[in-house]
Protein backbone atom coordinates (compact mmCIF):
# COMPACT_ATOMS: atom_id res chain seq x y z
CA UNK A 1 0.00 0.00 0.00
CA UNK A 2 1.51 3.41 -0.80
CA UNK A 3 2.54 5.37 2.43
CA UNK A 4 0.35 9.04 3.19
CA UNK A 5 1.90 11.84 1.52
CA UNK A 6 3.67 14.23 4.27
CA UNK A 7 5.90 17.37 4.60
CA UNK A 8 8.81 16.11 5.18
CA UNK A 9 39.69 -5.15 17.36
CA UNK A 10 42.02 -4.25 18.92
CA UNK A 11 45.15 -6.64 19.34
CA UNK A 12 45.26 -7.87 23.16
CA UNK A 13 47.89 -10.04 24.51
CA UNK A 14 44.92 -10.68 27.37
CA UNK A 15 41.60 -10.78 25.87
CA UNK A 16 38.59 -10.89 27.82
CA UNK A 17 36.79 -13.49 29.23
CA UNK A 18 33.40 -13.06 28.40
CA UNK A 19 31.63 -16.26 30.25
CA UNK A 20 28.68 -15.98 32.43
CA UNK A 21 30.96 -15.68 35.50
CA UNK A 22 32.41 -12.79 33.79
CA UNK A 23 29.36 -10.60 33.54
CA UNK A 24 27.83 -11.68 36.96
CA UNK A 25 30.83 -10.58 38.84
CA UNK A 26 31.06 -7.60 37.02
CA UNK A 27 34.22 -8.64 35.08
CA UNK A 28 31.82 -7.08 32.03
CA UNK A 29 30.00 -3.75 32.38
CA UNK A 30 26.87 -5.37 33.50
CA UNK A 31 22.89 -4.04 32.56
CA UNK A 32 21.77 -1.21 34.22
CA UNK A 33 18.30 0.44 34.15
CA UNK A 34 17.98 2.77 31.20
CA UNK A 35 18.77 6.62 31.96
CA UNK A 36 17.11 7.69 28.52
CA UNK A 37 14.19 10.23 29.47
CA UNK A 38 11.75 8.46 26.37
CA UNK A 39 11.44 5.43 24.75
CA UNK A 40 14.57 3.99 22.20
CA UNK A 41 12.14 4.20 19.28
CA UNK A 42 10.93 7.44 19.75
CA UNK A 43 14.19 9.10 19.22
CA UNK A 44 13.40 7.54 15.56
CA UNK A 45 10.09 7.38 14.85
CA UNK A 46 9.89 11.20 13.77
CA UNK A 47 12.42 10.99 11.05
CA UNK A 48 11.23 12.05 8.05
CA UNK A 49 11.47 9.97 5.23
CA UNK A 50 11.11 10.30 1.32
CA UNK A 51 11.16 6.89 -0.67
CA UNK A 52 11.26 7.36 -4.40
CA UNK A 53 11.86 3.52 -5.15
CA UNK A 54 13.99 0.49 -4.47
CA UNK A 55 15.20 -2.93 -5.96
CA UNK A 56 16.19 -6.75 -5.27
CA UNK A 57 19.89 -7.50 -5.05
CA UNK A 58 20.91 -10.94 -4.40
CA UNK A 59 23.58 -12.59 -3.06
CA UNK A 60 24.95 -15.91 -3.02
CA UNK A 61 27.28 -17.96 -0.82
CA UNK A 62 28.38 -21.55 -1.59
CA UNK A 63 30.22 -23.95 0.65
CA UNK A 64 30.57 -27.93 1.00
CA UNK A 65 27.11 -29.24 2.30
CA UNK A 66 25.55 -25.37 2.14
CA UNK A 67 24.08 -23.20 0.22
CA UNK A 68 23.13 -19.83 1.64
CA UNK A 69 21.44 -16.54 -0.29
CA UNK A 70 19.71 -13.80 1.07
CA UNK A 71 18.55 -10.46 -0.64
CA UNK A 72 19.67 -6.79 0.00
CA UNK A 73 16.51 -4.04 -0.30
CA UNK A 74 18.09 -1.29 -1.90
CA UNK A 75 16.26 2.26 -1.39
CA UNK A 76 16.34 5.73 -2.72
CA UNK A 77 14.90 9.09 -2.50
CA UNK A 78 15.85 12.57 -1.84
CA UNK A 79 19.53 12.00 -3.15
CA UNK A 80 20.38 8.69 -0.97
CA UNK A 81 19.89 5.77 -0.58
CA UNK A 82 19.24 2.76 2.37
CA UNK A 83 20.36 -0.82 2.36
CA UNK A 84 19.15 -3.51 4.86
CA UNK A 85 19.38 -7.49 4.38
CA UNK A 86 16.64 -10.37 3.89
CA UNK A 87 18.13 -13.24 5.79
CA UNK A 88 15.60 -16.18 5.25
CA UNK A 89 16.45 -19.27 5.28
CA UNK A 90 14.87 -21.27 2.40
CA UNK A 91 16.49 -20.39 -0.98
CA UNK A 92 13.32 -21.11 -3.21
CA UNK A 93 11.56 -17.87 -0.82
CA UNK A 94 14.22 -15.90 -1.91
CA UNK A 95 13.98 -16.57 -5.66
CA UNK A 96 10.12 -16.13 -5.45
CA UNK A 97 11.06 -12.54 -3.97
CA UNK A 98 13.95 -11.88 -6.75
CA UNK A 99 11.72 -12.86 -9.31
CA UNK A 100 8.49 -10.71 -8.58
CA UNK A 101 11.11 -7.86 -8.37
CA UNK A 102 9.95 -4.85 -6.23
CA UNK A 103 6.05 -5.27 -6.20
CA UNK A 104 5.17 -3.07 -2.68
CA UNK A 105 3.99 0.76 -3.75
CA UNK A 106 6.19 1.86 -0.64
CA UNK A 107 7.05 5.33 -2.06
CA UNK A 108 6.12 8.47 -0.44
CA UNK A 109 6.71 10.60 2.15
CA UNK A 110 6.48 9.99 5.90
CA UNK A 111 8.21 9.28 9.03
CA UNK A 112 9.86 6.18 9.64
CA UNK A 113 6.94 5.67 12.45
CA UNK A 114 4.80 5.77 9.76
CA UNK A 115 6.74 3.56 7.68
CA UNK A 116 7.54 0.43 10.23
CA UNK A 117 3.72 1.02 11.27
CA UNK A 118 2.87 -0.14 7.67
CA UNK A 119 5.39 -2.54 6.77
CA UNK A 120 3.12 -4.52 9.96
CA UNK A 121 0.26 -4.59 7.42
CA UNK A 122 2.40 -5.18 4.11
CA UNK A 123 3.14 -8.56 2.33
CA UNK A 124 6.15 -9.37 1.45
CA UNK A 125 5.98 -12.43 -0.18
CA UNK A 126 4.93 -13.40 -3.84
CA UNK A 127 4.28 -16.99 -2.69
CA UNK A 128 3.85 -18.51 0.81
CA UNK A 129 7.18 -18.72 2.43
CA UNK A 130 8.18 -22.07 3.57
CA UNK A 131 8.19 -21.02 7.47
CA UNK A 132 5.53 -18.37 9.28
CA UNK A 133 9.04 -16.42 10.77
CA UNK A 134 11.02 -15.22 7.25
CA UNK A 135 7.91 -12.90 7.34
CA UNK A 136 9.63 -11.06 10.43
CA UNK A 137 13.49 -11.60 8.54
CA UNK A 138 11.99 -9.93 5.34
CA UNK A 139 10.30 -7.25 7.37
CA UNK A 140 13.40 -6.36 9.26
CA UNK A 141 15.33 -5.99 5.96
CA UNK A 142 12.94 -3.28 4.52
CA UNK A 143 12.86 -1.40 8.13
CA UNK A 144 16.24 -1.63 8.58
CA UNK A 145 16.67 -0.23 4.71
CA UNK A 146 14.41 2.52 5.76
CA UNK A 147 15.74 3.54 9.10
CA UNK A 148 18.99 3.55 6.92
CA UNK A 149 17.82 5.70 4.28
CA UNK A 150 15.90 7.86 6.62
CA UNK A 151 19.02 8.74 8.82
CA UNK A 152 21.26 9.56 5.78
CA UNK A 153 18.50 11.77 4.44
CA UNK A 154 18.81 13.80 7.82
CA UNK A 155 22.83 13.43 7.61
CA UNK A 156 22.80 11.20 11.22
CA UNK A 157 24.26 8.31 12.70
CA UNK A 158 22.21 5.81 14.68
CA UNK A 159 24.79 6.94 17.58
CA UNK A 160 23.97 10.28 17.13
CA UNK A 161 19.97 9.80 16.49
CA UNK A 162 20.39 7.90 19.67
CA UNK A 163 22.49 9.47 21.55
CA UNK A 164 24.70 6.80 22.53
CA UNK A 165 28.43 6.39 22.32
CA UNK A 166 29.66 3.48 20.21
CA UNK A 167 32.06 1.12 22.01
CA UNK A 168 34.35 -1.54 20.88
CA UNK A 169 32.06 -4.94 20.19
CA UNK A 170 33.43 -8.20 21.76
CA UNK A 171 32.60 -10.77 20.23
CA UNK A 172 32.73 -14.64 19.67
CA UNK A 173 33.23 -17.58 16.97
CA UNK A 174 29.69 -19.50 16.12
CA UNK A 175 30.61 -23.11 15.03
CA UNK A 176 29.35 -27.05 14.87
CA UNK A 177 32.58 -29.28 14.97
CA UNK A 178 30.25 -31.83 13.36
CA UNK A 179 30.37 -31.94 9.83
CA UNK A 180 26.81 -30.43 7.88
CA UNK A 181 26.77 -33.29 5.80
CA UNK A 182 26.92 -35.60 7.72
CA UNK A 183 29.87 -37.53 7.10
CA UNK A 184 32.75 -37.65 9.89
CA UNK A 185 32.70 -37.36 13.67
CA UNK A 186 32.93 -34.47 15.42
CA UNK A 187 36.35 -33.50 16.67
CA UNK A 188 38.21 -30.13 17.36
CA UNK A 189 40.45 -30.16 14.76
CA UNK A 190 37.78 -27.39 13.58
CA UNK A 191 37.88 -25.29 16.52
CA UNK A 192 42.03 -25.52 16.66
CA UNK A 193 42.54 -24.67 12.98
CA UNK A 194 40.82 -21.19 14.19
CA UNK A 195 42.83 -21.06 17.49
CA UNK A 196 45.69 -21.37 16.01
CA UNK A 197 45.87 -18.40 13.59
CA UNK A 198 43.65 -16.31 16.54
CA UNK A 199 44.90 -17.83 20.00
CA UNK A 200 42.71 -15.20 21.72
CA UNK A 201 39.47 -16.26 19.36
CA UNK A 202 36.39 -17.25 21.83
CA UNK A 203 33.23 -19.22 20.86
CA UNK A 204 29.88 -20.60 21.09
CA UNK A 205 29.75 -24.04 20.05
CA UNK A 206 26.66 -26.44 19.33
CA UNK A 207 27.32 -29.51 20.83
CA UNK A 208 25.90 -32.55 19.20
CA UNK A 209 24.96 -35.92 20.25
CA UNK A 210 28.05 -37.38 18.86
CA UNK A 211 30.65 -35.37 21.55
CA UNK A 212 32.92 -37.86 23.59
CA UNK A 213 34.12 -37.56 27.06
CA UNK A 214 37.40 -36.91 25.29
CA UNK A 215 36.28 -34.22 22.95
CA UNK A 216 34.77 -32.62 25.65
CA UNK A 217 37.90 -33.15 27.94
CA UNK A 218 39.88 -31.35 24.78
CA UNK A 219 37.31 -28.56 24.32
CA UNK A 220 37.35 -27.62 28.27
CA UNK A 221 41.52 -27.66 28.11
CA UNK A 222 41.47 -24.67 25.30
CA UNK A 223 39.44 -22.51 27.73
CA UNK A 224 37.93 -20.92 25.02
CA UNK A 225 34.38 -22.05 25.10
CA UNK A 226 32.21 -18.98 26.38
CA UNK A 227 29.10 -20.59 25.03
CA UNK A 228 26.93 -23.67 24.19
CA UNK A 229 24.00 -23.38 21.79
CA UNK A 230 22.16 -26.64 22.66
CA UNK A 231 19.33 -25.99 19.64
CA UNK A 232 16.49 -27.33 22.20
CA UNK A 233 13.64 -25.28 19.65
CA UNK A 234 15.16 -26.76 16.05
CA UNK A 235 12.84 -29.74 13.93
CA UNK A 236 13.42 -30.93 10.76
CA UNK A 237 16.56 -28.76 10.16
CA UNK A 238 20.03 -29.25 9.59
CA UNK A 239 21.11 -28.81 12.78
CA UNK A 240 18.43 -30.56 14.71
CA UNK A 241 19.98 -32.75 18.07
CA UNK A 242 18.35 -34.60 19.82
CA UNK A 243 17.84 -33.90 23.68
CA UNK A 244 20.39 -35.90 25.56
CA UNK A 245 19.92 -35.85 29.45
CA UNK A 246 23.22 -37.00 30.21
CA UNK A 247 24.85 -34.99 27.25
CA UNK A 248 23.45 -32.12 29.39
CA UNK A 249 25.06 -32.86 32.59
CA UNK A 250 28.07 -33.24 31.35
CA UNK A 251 27.98 -29.92 29.69
CA UNK A 252 26.72 -28.15 32.34
CA UNK A 253 29.65 -29.62 34.81
CA UNK A 254 32.61 -29.45 32.31
CA UNK A 255 31.32 -25.91 31.49
CA UNK A 256 30.85 -24.21 34.65
CA UNK A 257 31.42 -20.33 33.38
CA UNK A 258 29.52 -21.04 29.71
CA UNK A 259 26.06 -19.99 28.53
CA UNK A 260 23.75 -22.35 27.93
CA UNK A 261 21.67 -21.18 24.75
CA UNK A 262 17.79 -22.58 24.26
CA UNK A 263 17.76 -26.01 26.03
CA UNK A 264 14.98 -28.14 25.63
CA UNK A 265 13.03 -27.88 29.08
CA UNK A 266 11.61 -30.95 29.66
CA UNK A 267 10.56 -33.47 32.59
CA UNK A 268 13.97 -35.34 32.31
CA UNK A 269 16.16 -32.36 31.67
CA UNK A 270 14.47 -29.74 34.25
CA UNK A 271 16.20 -31.11 37.34
CA UNK A 272 19.72 -30.07 36.40
CA UNK A 273 18.65 -27.20 34.36
CA UNK A 274 17.55 -25.31 37.41
CA UNK A 275 19.94 -24.80 39.43
CA UNK A 276 22.05 -23.51 36.87
CA UNK A 277 19.05 -21.39 35.92
CA UNK A 278 21.30 -17.68 36.09
CA UNK A 279 23.59 -19.57 33.10
CA UNK A 280 20.57 -20.09 30.69
CA UNK A 281 19.91 -17.69 27.73
CA UNK A 282 17.50 -18.17 24.80
CA UNK A 283 18.07 -17.61 21.08
CA UNK A 284 15.41 -19.25 18.91
CA UNK A 285 11.80 -18.40 20.78
CA UNK A 286 12.79 -14.58 21.38
CA UNK A 287 10.70 -12.55 19.08
CA UNK A 288 9.04 -9.92 21.82
CA UNK A 289 9.39 -8.71 25.00
CA UNK A 290 6.37 -11.70 25.97
CA UNK A 291 8.48 -14.12 24.15
CA UNK A 292 11.22 -13.03 26.83
CA UNK A 293 8.78 -12.80 29.47
CA UNK A 294 7.13 -16.39 28.93
CA UNK A 295 11.06 -18.13 29.59
CA UNK A 296 10.21 -21.27 32.54
CA UNK A 297 13.06 -19.10 34.70
CA UNK A 298 14.03 -14.95 33.92
CA UNK A 299 16.71 -15.01 32.38
CA UNK A 300 19.85 -13.20 32.76
CA UNK A 301 20.94 -12.99 29.24
CA UNK A 302 18.89 -13.30 26.20
CA UNK A 303 20.12 -12.89 22.46
CA UNK A 304 17.88 -10.30 20.84
CA UNK A 305 18.37 -10.74 16.78
CA UNK A 306 16.39 -7.91 15.03
CA UNK A 307 15.66 -10.32 12.11
CA UNK A 308 14.28 -12.63 14.80
CA UNK A 309 11.85 -9.78 15.88
CA UNK A 310 11.19 -8.20 12.91
CA UNK A 311 9.51 -5.08 13.51
CA UNK A 312 12.05 -1.91 14.23
CA UNK A 313 9.76 -0.71 17.92
CA UNK A 314 9.56 -3.80 19.34
CA UNK A 315 13.54 -4.20 18.84
CA UNK A 316 13.91 -0.82 20.31
CA UNK A 317 11.23 -1.90 23.73
CA UNK A 318 13.27 -4.89 23.71
CA UNK A 319 16.11 -3.42 24.25
CA UNK A 320 14.68 -0.81 26.57
CA UNK A 321 13.03 -3.90 28.37
CA UNK A 322 16.08 -5.49 28.96
CA UNK A 323 17.82 -2.33 30.67
CA UNK A 324 15.35 -1.55 33.06
CA UNK A 325 14.69 -5.47 33.95
CA UNK A 326 18.52 -5.93 34.52
CA UNK A 327 18.58 -8.71 31.46
CA UNK A 328 21.74 -8.79 29.54
CA UNK A 329 21.86 -8.89 26.15
CA UNK A 330 23.84 -10.25 23.01
CA UNK A 331 23.75 -10.27 19.58
CA UNK A 332 23.70 -13.03 16.73
CA UNK A 333 24.41 -13.36 13.22
CA UNK A 334 22.29 -15.42 10.81
CA UNK A 335 24.41 -16.09 7.90
CA UNK A 336 23.88 -12.59 6.86
CA UNK A 337 25.80 -12.07 3.36
CA UNK A 338 25.74 -8.22 2.91
CA UNK A 339 25.17 -5.17 4.83
CA UNK A 340 23.04 -6.80 7.65
CA UNK A 341 26.31 -8.04 8.97
CA UNK A 342 27.36 -4.91 9.64
CA UNK A 343 24.42 -3.27 10.79
CA UNK A 344 24.27 -6.34 13.90
CA UNK A 345 27.83 -4.87 14.48
CA UNK A 346 26.43 -1.52 15.16
CA UNK A 347 23.60 -2.35 16.99
CA UNK A 348 25.98 -4.32 19.47
CA UNK A 349 28.42 -1.26 19.54
CA UNK A 350 25.78 1.08 20.67
CA UNK A 351 23.09 -1.70 22.99
CA UNK A 352 25.50 -5.02 24.20
CA UNK A 353 29.24 -4.22 23.82
CA UNK A 354 30.89 -6.58 25.80
CA UNK A 355 28.62 -9.59 26.06
CA UNK A 356 29.67 -12.47 23.70
CA UNK A 357 27.96 -11.56 21.03
CA UNK A 358 27.85 -13.68 17.79
CA UNK A 359 28.49 -10.99 15.49
CA UNK A 360 32.06 -11.78 14.10
CA UNK A 361 33.22 -10.76 11.21
CA UNK A 362 32.28 -13.01 8.08
CA UNK A 363 35.75 -14.05 7.73
CA UNK A 364 35.43 -16.16 10.73
CA UNK A 365 33.19 -18.35 9.31
CA UNK A 366 36.17 -20.04 6.93
CA UNK A 367 37.31 -23.26 7.84
CA UNK A 368 40.62 -21.85 8.48
CA UNK A 369 40.43 -17.95 8.75
CA UNK A 370 42.80 -15.98 6.37
CA UNK A 371 45.36 -13.58 8.66
CA UNK A 372 44.73 -10.34 9.43
CA UNK A 373 41.42 -10.17 10.40
CA UNK A 374 39.64 -7.93 12.91
CA UNK A 375 40.03 -9.48 16.83
CA UNK A 376 37.79 -8.77 19.16
CA UNK A 377 37.11 -6.21 20.36
CA UNK A 378 36.25 -4.73 17.09
CA UNK A 379 36.89 -0.95 16.82
CA UNK A 380 33.72 1.02 16.69
CA UNK A 381 33.08 1.70 12.51
CA UNK A 382 29.86 3.17 12.82
CA UNK A 383 29.22 5.86 9.20
CA UNK A 384 29.08 9.18 9.82
CA UNK A 385 25.42 9.04 8.59
CA UNK A 386 22.87 5.56 8.04
CA UNK A 387 23.13 2.32 9.75
CA UNK A 388 26.05 0.40 8.15
CA UNK A 389 29.62 -0.54 9.39
CA UNK A 390 31.46 1.64 7.47
CA UNK A 391 33.19 -0.95 5.56
CA UNK A 392 30.01 -2.83 4.52
CA UNK A 393 28.58 -1.86 1.09
CA UNK A 394 25.85 -4.47 0.98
Amino acid sequence: MPLPKRLPALPSEAPRRLSCATVFSGGAHPPSPTLRAMPTFDALAELPLEIEGYELRPLELQLPGFERLSTTIHMWGGGEDGLGEDVTYDPVDHIAFQDAGPTLDITGFATLGEFCALMAEENTFPAEPQREVSRLYRRWAFESAALDLALRQAGKGLAEALGREPRPVSFVCSMRLAPLEGEGASSIEPLRRKLDRYPGLRFKLDPTNDWTDELIAELVGTGAVDSLDLKGFYSGTPVDVETDPELYAKLIEAFPDAWLEDPDVNDETRPMLEPVSDRITWDAPIHSIADIEARPWKPRMVNIKPSRVGSLKELCDAYDYCAAEGIGAYGGGQWELGVGRGQIQVLASLFHPDTPNDTAPRGYNEPKPAAGLPVSPLEPRLSATGFRWDDERG
